[in-house]
């Protein structure tokens, strides 16, 4: 074992002794300017499905990558107290439209004291005319004849009360109405939230609960997107987010399928920076059919910023520390000027001739 240890020494002695180099010339090429971001794979449409009301799971509807139509119940929240109140208000609502009807025990009573009062008013009325005539021959009192005239129009007083009654009655039961009916259509809405349902029709990418878990408003219940057409969300540094324009072209590589470019177009920046990825956001939309269609599938990018048709370049591998490259003959290592970097490439603007013959030394 002790001889193996020391002739694996020896190899690696004498792999590390001496440099090897690599030569090539400065050349003219079409260069390309690119900005790598990293991201993700999304869905178009994505938005997160939410808890309305407090209450456990009880019934789960869908597995992740589920088609769901719009208005399909995916899941259902067992909260008691909203299907409560939903009976309590139809029960008072039945009361109220009972109360409207003209055999509300309320108005039915004031309406059978209208038709007394009536009877009262033409009895009076007519006991009043039978004493004028009395007073007019002289046969009944002045008292009596005002008495009795006093009693007429008491009884006409009467009968207007209660028809005035009957009236207020009947809008107090009409506007009882319409607020039980408004209650009933609120906690029928309430109730309503215990069902989960689908906003809008996509496929179900992420399921964030299970049956019998205890949810409250505004928790996460899944994310739902477009069924087939995802984007790449990348994710741009700050120092290269001003040189990205909409509808530039962008290649893009997925971690799954790394022999494959696809190429697609920005076709959106958002305006302000993100905090959660530290760099600003831009969408490209895929020109080149996906192979693979999960969301969150990591990718990475370079964003065609410009491109200039006929430059001096070298490759970039030769570029050392201080923009400095060492030319063969020479001792020290030459200091030259760039200008568009690519990602293989770098455009020399000063400082080397095309006939210059470059090294690149890995130590």
């Amino acid at each position: 074992m002790k001889h193996l240890l020391s002739l694996s020494l020896i190899v690696i002695l004498f792999s590390s002794c001496g440099n090897r180099s690599n030569e090539t010339k400065p050349e003219f090429r079409e260069i390309t300017e690119t900005v790598f971001a990293s991201g993700t794979l999304e869905p178009f449409d994505e938005y997160n499905l939410t808890a309305q009301s407090e209450g456990y799971i009880i019934e789960l509807n869908f597995i992740e990558g589920d088609i769901v139509k719009a208005g399909d119940v995916l899941a259902v929240v067992d909260n008691q107290q909203n299907t409560y109140n939903e009976k309590s208000a139809a029960e008072l609502l039945s009361i109220s439209k009972t109360n409207v009807t003209d055999n509300a025990p309320a108005l039915k009573q004031t309406e059978e004291n209208i038709n007394l009062a009536k009877v009262k008013v033409k009895q009076d009325e007519a006991q009043a005319a039978r004493y004028k005539k009395l007073f007019e021959s002289n046969s009944v009192s002045k008292v009596e004849y005002e008495n009795m005239v006093l009693a007429h129009e008491t009884s006409k007083a009467n009968l207007a009360a209660l028809e005035d009654t009957y009236k207020l009655l009947k809008q107090q039961a009409d506007q009882q109405l319409i607020s039980q009916q408004a209650q009933k259509n609120v906690n029928s809405f309430f109730s309503e939230n215990n069902k989960i349902k689908a906003i809008v029709g996509g496929k179900v990418y992420k399921k964030n609960k299970e049956r019998g878990d205890y949810v409250r408003k505004g928790d996460l219940i899944a994310v739902i997107g477009h069924s087939s057409s995802l984007y790449a969300k990348l994710n741009v540094d700050e120092s290269n987010i001003s040189k990205v324009k909409l509808g530039q072209n962008a290649l893009v590589q997925l971690n799954t399928h790394k022999d494959m470019t696809l190429k697609g177009l920005v076709s959106e920046i958002l305006p302000a920076f993100d905090d959660a990825s530290q760099s600003f956001i831009c969408k490209v939309k895929f020109t080149d059919s996906i192979p693979f269609l999960l969301e969150g599938t990591q990718l990475q990018a370079n964003i065609v910023i410009g491109s200039k048709p006929r430059v001096l370049v070298i490759p970039r591998s030769y570029l050392d520390y201080e923009n400095k490259v060492f030319i063969k003959g020479n001792d020290t290592p030459v200091k030259v000027k760039t200008g568009f970097v690519s990602t293989d490439w770098v455009e020399i603007t000063d400082g080397l001739k095309p006939e210059d013959v470059i090294v690149s030394t890995i130590k």
